[in-house]
């Protein structure tokens, strides 16, 4: 028999599952295994002829907006996938534990960081109007042949399912986790860390957008602390799901900003960038700017303000650090 001092290093017997470390390693594998089931799964359509003509035919036809969005809602999916399975299967929780609990509060909360998100974002933009740092060129602009009901329905769609994504994967899921496995550190040690390991995560994986920079890394992993602060105080992804989709639909579909370094494709307001790129974020987006760190200060403040509303107090929520987890009958 192996050593009980072993088998606890990656058994914890009072929650009769793997330790925190192992479960996210085996949900990156989950992950990973649902990615090449799909990628193989779509390969062996494609060999079909007439699968590989409709392909053709589509890819043919279709503008950069709708392959993006086919092609995040896919991600999306898989990641609502992995993080129910990982959670099932190895964190031995419900999927609403994962802040998803959907039902009026959660909406309140959605609707205030929907505000949220839209409020910074026109406010970025009204001061660098005011600074003479961008000068409307034209509206209701779209990118070659595509009509702007339906560059505006593909826009919403593709920064729902990024929100929804990023936010189940990397707040729901990695901090949640990540708090839970550091909590013998006490509570507010752990939820710190792993809003900062968290988020780190979240700058990398904009490391490759196009125009980044370390500036924009690090400004975006601050974006992240502040989405967290949504989650951490409320125990729910309402706030960060809707500052996340609001703050980018804002950015580029409504005030024609790059959106971390890419373009939509449609604005309501086209506008041209003339101001330092220190303060606008130049060609990564408002985000990568001191503008943007603003911005983000404001929301942090706001969020801040509005958990205090909704509970009465500024305090972490035990939701993050603590789980439901399920028995073994359910």
């Amino acid at each position: 028999m192996l050593p009980r001092t072993l088998v606890a290093a990656f058994w914890n017997a009072d929650s009769d599952r793997l330790r925190a470390p192992w479960r996210l390693l085996g949900g990156g594998i989950v992950f990973v295994v649902l990615g090449l089931v799909v990628s193989l799964t779509f390969q062996a359509l494609l060999a079909v002829s007439g699968m590989r003509a409709l392909a053709t035919s589509l890819v043919g036809t279709a503008d950069t907006l709708s392959i993006s969005v086919i092609g995040v809602a896919s991600s999306t999916g898989l990641t609502v996938a992995g993080v129910y399975l990982a959670g099932r299967l190895l964190d031995h929780r419900w999927f609403t534990d994962f802040g998803l609990r959907l039902d009026r509060a959660w909406a309140a909360d959605f609707g205030f960081g929907a505000a949220l998100g839209a409020l910074l974002m026109t406010g970025i933009f009204l001061v660098e109007l005011a600074a003479g740092w961008v000068r409307v060129t034209g509206t209701l602009r779209t990118s070659a042949g595509a009509s702007l009901p339906a560059a505006l329905a593909g826009a919403v769609a593709l920064f729902v399912a990024v929100s929804v994504g990023e936010e189940l994967l990397l707040r729901g899921y990695l901090l949640t986790n990540l708090a839970e496995g550091l909590r013998g550190l006490g509570p507010a040690v752990a939820v710190a860390l792993a809003t900062l390991l968290s988020s780190g995560v979240f700058g990398l994986l904009h490391a490759g957008n196009p125009n980044a920079t370390l500036v924009s890394t690090t400004n975006v992993a601050l974006a992240g602390v502040v989405l967290a602060a949504g989650y951490v105080l409320t125990g729910e992804l309402g706030v960060p799901i809707g500052f996340h989709l609001t703050w980018n639909f804002f950015q580029g579909p409504v005030y024609g900003f790059p959106v971390s370094g890419t373009s939509p494709g449609v604005a309501v307001v086209a506008v041209a960038e003339r101001g330092p790129d220190r303060w606008t974020g130049g060609a990564f987006g408002p985000e990568a700017g001191l503008l943007g760190v603003v911005a983000l200060a404001v929301g942090l403040a706001g969020t801040a303000a509005w958990a205090r509303h909704r509970t009465g107090e500024v305090s972490l929520s035990p939701a993050v650090w603590t789980p439901d987890l399920r028995t073994a009958e359910e």
